[in-house]
Order: structure tokens, then C-alpha cells, then sequence
């Protein structure tokens, strides 16, 4: 089982470009999943750079409905005729930075056709490859909506991202988890998997929009990675590469910066 990382805010590999957005190839012995598809087609260049087939990914994942994950669904949804796409259905709320900035999902019917199957359960995708889509806020400390909204109708609402979703990858009795951007926390995220299968966590690998978060967010984040005690964790995204590196040097774990065609193998 592996995860390539084909686009991320930060490149460093001749030939590969980087964009404000995040998408994740992930391939085991039977499935090419991809989860989210970053702003734009930008992707899918670095995608045929690095070897991998669009044609032939046999499911999409989408983490929640900003643009920076989801723009570049339909672009692959004009190069793939296969794949399945899963999202919850809040996917295509009208969501905004504050009142003025549209920051979601255009709904376009044409293109998705029946493609799309909205997820609200715990769904297996491939053997040990599940659709984690109801977070449990455990820590409301550990939540990332500020000037973050929904509009329905003339008002904005605080958006609660009930959109989001994480994959956990189950492997020899312990947990991979594969996040997006944990705007309903990271640790709410560990909770929730570690809680519905009651096994230990190797890996975390994704964006926990700690770029901007408190001092009391980033200490909670922090002293509950002491106690969990992953054996890896891969940070990109709207962590920040700031808070990355005041992971590194707060937390005796193995941390490292997960950036665009970055691999990640589990034996």
C-alpha cells in the first residue's frame, strides 16, 4: 500500500508544481483510490509525470467541499469514465470566507451524472480501505471554523464542515489515517477511528489547519499526539510549515513535512 502525494502547497522535485490545495493517490494491492483533487487540473500534470494512470482510478474520495480540494473534479472527471465518486451530500453547500469570498463546490449534473454516491455511514471501499464520514467532536477546542460559512438564503451560518469526511486504512491491527484539512480536528478525527476500531494508530498523514490556530489549540493538539504516540506523522497543507516546525521540535515523534510528490509506503 502506498500514497503519493500529487499535489500540495509545496514542491522540492524537479518537473512537479504546487498549488494552495491537496490531493492524495493512494494504491493497494486491488484499488486506485484518489482523495481530493486539489484547486485545479494542476493534478493531473503532475499525475502523468509521476507515472500514474488517470484512466484507470477506480474510486474519488472528496474530504469536504472547499474549492481547493474539489476543483479539480470535474477536469478529472473529463480524463476518468470509471471511477465512482464519494462525498457526503453537504458536499455542494454554498460555503464562503466570510460574507463575499465563494469558497465551495459548484454542482454540476452533467458531468457527474450517476457518478457520485453520497456516503453517511461507515463505508468499506477495498478490503481494510474505509470511508470514515461522521466526525464526533469530542474536543471543541480542536475545531477550525472561524470566518468560515454557509449561506442559506440571505444568511451565513458557521460552517460545521458536517461535509467532512477521513479514510482509515486498516493494516496488520493498526490504524493509517488519512485526513484532508481537519476543520473538525485531528484529534476529534484519531478519536473517532481509534474509538469504532478499537486499535492503536501507526500513521497520520494530511492537513490539520493549524496555520492560524491558538496557542490553547495548538497545545491540545500537541499534548494529545504525546499521548497517542503514532509511530509517524506526515503534516502539509493548512497545517502550516510554521506550526510543522514547532511540531518537530515540541513533539519527540516522528514528524515530517508530506509535500507534492512526496511517497509514503506501508509494508
Amino acid at each position: 500500500m502506498k500514497i503519493l502525494t500529487l499535489i500540495e502547497n509545496l514542491v522540492y522535485k524537479q518537473g512537479l508544481i504546487a498549488e494552495h490545495g491537496l490531493s492524495f493517490y493512494i494504491e493497494t494491492d486491488t484499488k486506485k483510490i484518489l482523495f481530493d483533487t486539489g484547486q485545479s487540473g494542476i493534478f493531473l500534470q503532475n499525475a502523468e509525470k509521476l507515472g500514474i494512470d488517470i484512466a484507470d482510478i477506480d474510486a474519488l474520495i472528496l474530504s469536504h467541499g472547499h474549492y481547493d480540494h474539489t476543483g479539480g473534479l470535474y477536469p478529472f472527471l473529463e480524463k476518468n469514465s470509471k471511477a465512482t465518486v464519494y462525498a457526503k451530500k453537504e458536499i455542494f453547500a454554498p460555503k464562503y470566507h466570510g460574507h463575499s469570498r465563494f469558497i465551495g463546490t459548484l454542482k454540476k449534473e452533467a458531468l457527474l451524472g450517476s457518478r457520485i454516491v453520497y456516503v453517511d455511514v461507515i463505508t468499506e471501499i477495498d478490503e481494510n480501505v474505509f470511508i470514515m464520514p461522521n466526525i464526533t467532536i469530542y474536543n471543541s477546542t480542536d475545531t477550525h471554523f472561524e470566518g468560515l460559512n454557509i449561506k442559506q438564503g440571505t444568511d451565513f451560518i458557521t460552517d460545521q464542515f458536517n461535509d467532512e469526511l477521513f479514510i482509515v486504512l486498516k493494516q496488520q491491527e493498526q490504524l493509517n489515517i488519512v485526513t484532508a484539512c481537519s476543520h473538525r480536528g485531528i484529534t476529534n478525527i484519531c478519536n473517532t477511528a481509534t474509538d469504532y476500531f478499537k486499535l492503536s494508530v501507526n500513521n497520520i498523514l494530511g492537513g490539520f489547519h493549524m496555520k492560524d490556530c491558538s496557542i490553547g489549540q495548538y497545545m491540545d493538539i500537541i499534548n494529545y499526539f504525546r499521548k497517542l504516540k503514532p509511530n509517524a506523522i506526515g503534516v502539509c497543507h493548512c497545517t502550516g510549515v510554521e506550526k510543522y516546525a514547532h511540531m518537530r521540535h515540541d513533539c519527540a515523534l516522528d514528524i515530517f513535512y508530506n509535500f507534492t510528490g512526496n511517497v509514503v509506503e506501508f509494508p
